[in-house]
Formats: structure tokens, sequence, C-alpha cells
């Protein structure tokens, strides 16, 4: 694409976790202040099988679409083609899924995908790979000003990830207004503008979907 993204594998001074974004210009390298802006720029709203996920760089709050494409297959190993997040966590969620929502995902070839081009590696992506690919299945689009993030366990519970306020604060920033997360522990205060649905289940997500 058009941008760049920096990334320290090693640093003197301070973390290796975190990013630098870049736009390619006619003068060169330009910074991007607000890379979550520049992931979502070309979204398309109303289409099934799409999520944006709240999620970290380091410690610079970043929301990406997540695209997921589940239909018929014909062969007698379904594909499993992953872009940019594990193939591995990938098959986990879809067993999930499959043993304890009754979600059909079996004999289908599911193709997932991290717009933009990054590599997501937290587990705080789970929920919403899992929105995408029940919106893919049920040919339903999700909210459009929704942004999703939490943890999978094996027994379909949402577990909580850190730093919530973080993603919240972005994601009110850029004018969503609805967070789909795990149930905190401790009562959050969500910025003003965004309220917050917290599922305790995967199966209580596809309710609330």
């Amino acid at each position: 694409h058009h941008f760049r993204i920096l990334r320290g594998v090693k640093n003197r001074f301070g973390a290796t976790d975190e990013i630098g974004v870049f736009e390619m210009s006619e003068q060169g390298l330009q910074q991007v202040p607000n890379p979550s802006e520049l992931f979502l720029g070309e979204r398309q709203q109303n289409v099934a099988g799409t999520a944006v996920f709240a999620g970290l760089e380091g410690t610079r709050p970043l929301l990406v679409e997540i695209e997921a494409l589940v239909a018929p297959s014909s062969l007698a190993s379904p594909r499993r083609n992953v872009v940019g997040w594990d193939s591995g966590r990938l098959a986990m969620l879809t067993a999930v899924l499959e043993a304890r929502c009754g979600v059909p995902l079996s004999g289908r070839d599911i193709f997932l995908n991290v717009a933009g081009g990054l590599r997501i590696a937290e587990p705080a992506a789970d929920l919403a790979v899992a929105a995408a690919l029940v919106s893919s299945v049920s040919a339903k689009p999700l909210p459009a000003r929704a942004v999703f993030f939490g943890e999978v366990a094996l027994s379909a519970e949402l577990r909580q990830v850190p730093q919530a306020e973080t993603r919240l604060k972005e994601a009110a920033k850029l004018g969503f207004d609805m967070a789909v997360m795990p149930r905190p522990r401790k009562k959050l205060g969500a910025p003003q503008g965004l309220s917050l649905a917290q599922p305790a289940t995967l199966a209580e997500l596809i309710e609330i979907m």
C-alpha cells in the first residue's frame, strides 16, 4: 500500500513493541498522526463479514478492520486462508463456535484478512474475528459504528484484555458509538456517547448480534 510501518526490533532507550506509521507522498515519507483513520479510510459499511477491532500496538491504540468470508466448499478438506492473523488461533476459534455455539463452519471455506496489511498478534482480536465469522455465515452486517475486542476461551467464555479504557477512548475519538467487550471486574468509565455491550460468552454475543 502507500503507507509504511516501521517497527523497532532493538531499542536501547525504550520498548521494542512500538510502531511508527508513515505515508509515502511526493515529498517522501510523512508521519501519519492517526493511523486508525488511515486503516479505516476505505471501509465500506453494511457489508456482512466485517468487524472493527480495537487493538493495541505497543502503547498505541489502533482500530483495524477484520474481514471474513465463509463459503460452501466442494473440497474434502475445506480451505482456511488467513492473512494478518494466527492460523492456529482461527482453527481454535472455529472449533469453539461450532462446538459451543452451533455455528455451522465445518465443510466450509474460511478466508480471513486484516485490512491494511497489518499483522495482529494479541488474543484480544478473538471477539472481532468471531463476530466477523458469524456475520458472514448469517449474511447480516454488524452495526456500522461498533468496535469489538476480547479474548475467547475454549469454554466460549469471554476474557478481559489489558488497557480497555485506552481502546474505548480511541473508538470514541473516531466517532464510534458502541463497543462490544467482555464484562470487566471493575466498572469502566466509558467515554461520553459510547455505549457498552458486555456479553459473558460467545452465545450471548450471537444473541446481541
